[in-house]
C-alpha cells in the first residue's frame, strides 16, 4: 500500500507545501532593540538591518547578530614594572560596546578578543611610563591615559571604549614593608617641622612680649605680683621669690654710691 502511494506521487504537494513553510520560516528573523544584523549578499556586505522583523534570503544572503550593549571585561592581572623599576602585577576593568556593527564584524576578525589582548598591552605599555606614587595616588590620570588609548586605536574595529578602571594594585611584601618606613618617616619629619614652626611662632611672641613690657615698667611689677600669687597657691614647703631685675640694679647702685 506505501509502494502504491509512493508510486502515485500523491505525497508530492504535500512535501511541497512543507518545504515552502520551512523555507518561509527560515527567511524570517527578529532582532532585539539592543541587536543589529550585518547582512551579506553572496559573501559581500549589503546593509545593517534591525531591530524588529527583517528577511534573509536562504542560501543567498547570510546574517551575522551584534550585539550593541556595553561589555564589561575584566583584565587579567599584568606584571608591570614602574619608570622607578618597582615590580608590581595590576589588573583593571574595561567598559566598552560596539557603535558600527559594519566595522566591527569586516575589519577585525574577533573583537572582543582583539580587544581584551589591547588592553593587556595597553595596560603594561601605560603605567610602565609612571612611578609607583602616581599608581597608587593618581588612579583617575592613569585611567584616563589608559582609556583615551584604547578608544583610538579600537576606533577602527568600530568598538567605543567607555570607561577603564583600575581595581589592584599589588605588591610583594618587600615594598609593602619599604612604603610603610617610607610613611612613617614622613609622619616623623611633618611632626619635627610643625615641632620647630611652633617654637619659631612662640619665639617670635616672647620677644613680641619682652618688646611691650621693657616698654611699660609697671607691666613687669604687675607680672612679678601674679607670678607670686601662683607660687603662694602651690601646696609646698619651700617658696622662691623672684627679685626683679630692677630692684637688685637699684640696690646696687645705691651700695655704690655709698662706697664712694
Amino acid at each position: 500500500m506505501i509502494e502504491l502511494i509512493l508510486s502515485s506521487g500523491m505525497l508530492t504537494p504535500f512535501l511541497s507545501t512543507v518545504l515552502l513553510i520551512a523555507i518561509a520560516f527560515s527567511m524570517i528573523r527578529i532582532l532585539r532593540e539592543y541587536q543589529r544584523g550585518v547582512i551579506f549578499f553572496l559573501g559581500r556586505f549589503q546593509a545593517v538591518k534591525g531591530p524588529g522583523l527583517i528577511i534573509v534570503i536562504p542560501f543567498v544572503q547570510q546574517i551575522v547578530k551584534v550585539d550593541l550593549r556595553t561589555v564589561v571585561m575584566d583584565v587579567p592581572s599584568q606584571d608591570v614594572i614602574s619608570r622607578d623599576n618597582v615590580s608590581v602585577r595590576v589588573n583593571a576593568v574595561i567598559y566598552f560596546r560596539v557603535l558600527d556593527p559594519q566595522k566591527s564584524i569586516i575589519n577585525v576578525e574577533d573583537y572582543f578578543q582583539a580587544t581584551s589582548q589591547l588592553a593587556q598591552t595597553t595596560l603594561r605599555s601605560v603605567l610602565g611610563q609612571h612611578d609607583l606614587d602616581e599608581m597608587l595616588s593618581n588612579r583617575e590620570m592613569l585611567n584616563d591615559d589608559i582609556q583615551s588609548v584604547l578608544d583610538a586605536r579600537t576606533d577602527g574595529w568600530g568598538i567605543k571604549v567607555s570607561n577603564v578602571e583600575i581595581k589592584h594594585v599589588d605588591l610583594n611584601e618587600t615594598m609593602i614593608r619599604a612604603i610603610a618606613k617610607q610613611a612613617e618617616a614622613e609622619r616623623v619629619r611633618r611632626a619635627k617641622v610643625i615641632h620647630a614652626a611652633g617654637e619659631m611662632e612662640a619665639s617670635e611672641k616672647l620677644v613680641e612680649a619682652a618688646n611691650q613690657l621693657a616698654k611699660e615698667p609697671n607691666a613687669i611689677l604687675l607680672r612679678y605680683l601674679q607670678t607670686l600669687t601662683e607660687i603662694a597657691g602651690e601646696k609646698s614647703s619651700t617658696i622662691l621669690f623672684p627679685m626683679p631685675t630692677e630692684l637688685i640694679s637699684s640696690l646696687f647702685k645705691a651700695n655704690k654710691d655709698r662706697s664712694e
